[in-house]
């Protein structure tokens, strides 16, 4: 599926930036390719996912962040379908539908934040 970035109306550099890696960082799901995550996230990392359930896992660091992702994106049988990715300064906002391998699927929101050219905060939330 291609990505669409859309970006506030006084797109600057920054967002630009912010835009570039949330493009990279999206194409880790879409080809089930962590490679990329290395590069792209902070020591700093903190990610706030959406399970258990109702408050999430905390994980904190880069080494922890990248372990997560890296288990998502090559997840078996599963996919992500990019609804949206919206940029403004060192903000994004990604809406996405996860179909996973038994068929279901679930819709989110992932809010991330960058910092230096690289992500230094996710929080996961998913509908129902």
């Amino acid at each position: 599926m291609k990505q669409e970035i859309i970006m506030d109306a006084a797109a600057n550099d920054l967002s630009r930036q912010t835009a570039e890696i949330m493009r990279r960082f999206n194409d880790v799901f879409q080809l089930h390719d962590p490679s990329a995550l290395a590069e792209l996230v902070a020591q700093d990392c903190v990610i706030e996912n959406t399970v258990p359930a109702p408050e999430g896992a905390r994980h904190v660091g880069k080494e922890a962040c990248v372990a997560l992702w890296s288990a998502i994106a090559t997840q078996p049988g599963t996919r992500f379908d990019l609804e949206e990715t919206f940029v403004a300064g060192k903000r994004a906002t990604i809406r996405w539908r996860y179909f996973m391998a038994d068929g279901n699927s679930i819709r989110g929101v992932n809010l991330m934040r960058v910092a230096d050219g690289l992500i230094v905060e996710a929080m996961g939330y998913v509908k129902g």
